[in-house]
């Protein structure tokens, strides 16, 4: 039945038609990314703290990292993307929020699909300034520890 034919049954019996669209999937729109950021946190030292969506320092931004992990006397934010699209729109993000968020190095969290893989295996310029590994990274912050840099974890 058509939403004409609808309209016009319920005009038959005095009815009017009211119609609302709802979103479609996962109530909660960046779900898989915290699903993301949730078995990241699950990695880390107990002894490290842990904070979402944490706020640029400059007044009036709205921009934020999705997570900063805070160590003794050391912070790293955290950049989690399910879908890699723009590689080179990602990489200029980040390096705008290194530049205006105080900050010298950053974890980008990418999800492990296939998709993923295949984007980064065919850019491999691209990120030079993330040069830690998923193994670095993780080795380091289950220790508690500092990883000494930036890099991308593929998790």
């Amino acid at each position: 039945m058509s939403v004409g034919d609808l309209g016009s049954w319920c005009a038959v019996v005095g009815l009017d038609l009211a119609l609302r669209a709802y979103p479609a999937g996962d109530p909660i729109r960046d779900a898989g990314q915290l699903r993301l950021l949730e078995r990241f946190r699950a990695r880390l030292h107990p002894s490290l703290h842990w904070s979402t969506e944490v706020p640029l320092p400059i007044e009036g931004d709205l921009r934020a990292w999705d997570a900063v992990i805070r160590g003794d006397g050391w912070r790293l934010p955290v950049e989690a993307e399910t879908v890699l699209n723009d590689l080179q729109a990602l990489e200029r993000r980040l390096n705008l929020k290194l530049r205006d968020g105080g900050t010298e190095h950053v974890i980008l969290l990418v999800a492990d699909t296939t998709r993923n893989r295949r984007a980064l295996a065919a850019a491999p310029g691209a990120f030079a300034n993330l040069p830690l590994g998923t193994r670095e990274v993780l080795r380091a912050l289950a220790r508690g520890e500092q990883p000494g840099g930036s890099g991308i974890v593929i998790l």
